[in-house]
């Protein structure tokens, strides 16, 4: 049986929407108190959220993880970076299992160093 066809526009669309719903909850992470709306319930939708665009992703292969890399060449900001970096995992990670402060210093020295040339 073949595979289906993979629709790149919406695999963008992915790599987009994930990007932008990380820094919205890292944002909020690190100023919880800027944002009076984002509740517990909102919270969760969010990450629900977050993790269906990564696992659009993840179910288009290879071609998700060339359109996320091609959004980070072309946007090399810290959300297109998660995006990229969370398809490089042999594993699926949730968003609630992982070591924020590491995430933060992987996208921080990977930004830096690119800041730099």
């Amino acid at each position: 049986m073949a595979k289906p066809p993979v629709l790149e526009n919406i695999v963008r669309q992915h790599a987009e929407m994930a990007a932008f719903l990380w820094n919205i909850y890292d944002w909020h992470l690190l100023n919880p108190d800027e944002n009076p709306d984002m509740d517990v319930e909102r919270l969760v939708r969010l990450i629900e959220r977050l993790e269906a665009h990564l696992d659009g992703l993840r179910v288009a292969g290879d071609v998700g993880k060339r359109i996320a890399e091609e959004r980070y060449r072309e946007f090399p900001e810290a959300g297109e970076l998660f995006v990229v970096r969370m398809l490089t995992t042999s594993t699926t990670v949730k968003i609630s299992d992982l070591d924020l402060a590491k995430v933060r210093n992987y996208i921080q020295s990977i930004l830096g160093s690119n800041n730099t040339t």
